[in-house]
């Protein structure tokens, strides 16, 4: 599993009903790609928002990153949107759960 950690900010003066529908746009082709697991946005009270991404492998995270459609939009959103942005691509080492019925689970890494 590769994790990216997306943390931005919009610049004041961008179009957000556009960039709404672009967001739009890329979960809909990003959910479909190979390897795709899972998309969650998040905003912070001081403007900054936090997207994570899941994928399978870094290959199908790399094929995502590089598709031209996203590319365009990525170079757009530059130019327009965000005022900053950071991001961060990681594996996990460990992971694990916990529910009621099952409690604490590993799933991955040592206990």
């Amino acid at each position: 599993m590769v994790i990216v950690v997306f943390r931005s900010r919009m610049r004041p003066d961008a179009d957000l009903a556009t960039v709404e529908a672009l967001g739009a746009r890329m979960y809909e082709l990003g959910s479909a790609m190979p390897g795709f697991v899972s998309y969650k946005d998040f905003a912070a009270e001081d403007g900054e928002t936090l997207t994570l991404v899941e994928f399978e492998t870094e290959e199908q995270l790399l094929a995502w990153r590089n598709h031209p459609e996203h590319l365009e939009v990525q170079a757009r959103a530059r130019d327009e949107f965000f005022s900053e942005y950071a991001i961060t691509v990681s594996e996990p080492r460990r992971s694990y759960h916990f529910n009621q019925p099952d409690g604490r689970v590993e799933t991955l890494g040592a206990s």
